[in-house]
């Protein structure tokens, strides 16, 4: 049985604007395994990139607890956050954060770089999953010399690159086009299930659930659903699900 790889514990957080307190994130609790690929979906403002912003390290909660492979953030300093978020979780951004002046190898490498492990097994593996993602012939191209979509697929190879323990994309197929989204989608299932890692990808188009393993609907900074059954899961995302 999968170990549990990302624990959300009543997750709060909330912020003051203009004297009024909104709830971004109002007692979330989820557990995703090891080798489980999950959507995290609903409407703008839902509080969908502030869930995944907690538990990428990047923003603290105002209550509640996430835990990567065991261990609890929020008993950690910065140091140590900023030691796991580079050894243990990979993150894609909506824009790709991608460094102007390395190539796709180079920006791929990079991760295992500042883990000590830019080895030749390294360089072998970031080619293969350049390739995986369509990129072989970019491999020496700096990102101003590729397409938005070729950008976002860097940085997805990047994020899987030192295989870490959670994988988080917050709209990784923002800047693609149908059939090269529905490609990418699959690919990072296929990464996500291979290499029995926790994967969780935030989106506004449900026709990509058809990939992933579960559905977390949230909504006013609720989980308000939770799909499991894949039919249903199909169901959404072919737009047929009424209940």
């Amino acid at each position: 049985m999968n170990s549990v790889a990302l624990e959300v514990r009543d997750l709060v957080k909330t912020f003051s604007l203009d004297g009024t307190t909104i709830n971004a994130v109002d007692g979330v609790s989820f557990q995703v395994k090891s080798g489980e690929f999950v959507a995290l979906v609903g409407p703008s403002g839902s509080g969908k990139t502030t869930m995944l912003s907690i538990m990428a390290a990047l923003l603290t909660p105002t209550s509640g607890q996430v835990l990567i492979d065991g261990q609890d953030l929020a008993k950690m300093n910065e140091k140590q956050r900023v030691r796991l978020r580079r050894e243990k979780i990979g993150f894609t951004f909506q824009s790709n954060n991608l460094i102007p002046f390395l190539t796709a190898r180079e920006n791929v490498e990079f991760m295992l770089r500042l883990n000590g492990k830019l080895d030749r097994a390294g360089r072998v593996r970031s080619d293969e999953l350049l390739a995986r993602l369509g990129l072989m012939e970019r491999l020496h191209s700096l990102p101003a010399q590729m397409s938005g979509g070729q950008q976002q697929r860097v940085a997805i190879a990047r994020a899987l690159i030192h295989n870490p323990a959670v994988v988080l994309a917050d709209e990784p197929t923002a800047s693609l086009d149908t059939e090269r989204a529905f490609q990418v989608v699959e690919t990072f299932a296929h990464l996500i299930h291979e290499n029995d890692r926790a994967g969780i990808i935030v989106t506004h188009d449900l026709r990509m659930c058809q990939y992933v393993d579960r559905v977390l609907q949230m909504q006013d900074g609720k989980l308000v659903r939770v799909v499991e059954d894949k039919k249903e899961i199909m169901e959404l995302a072919h737009g047929t699900l009424t209940h």
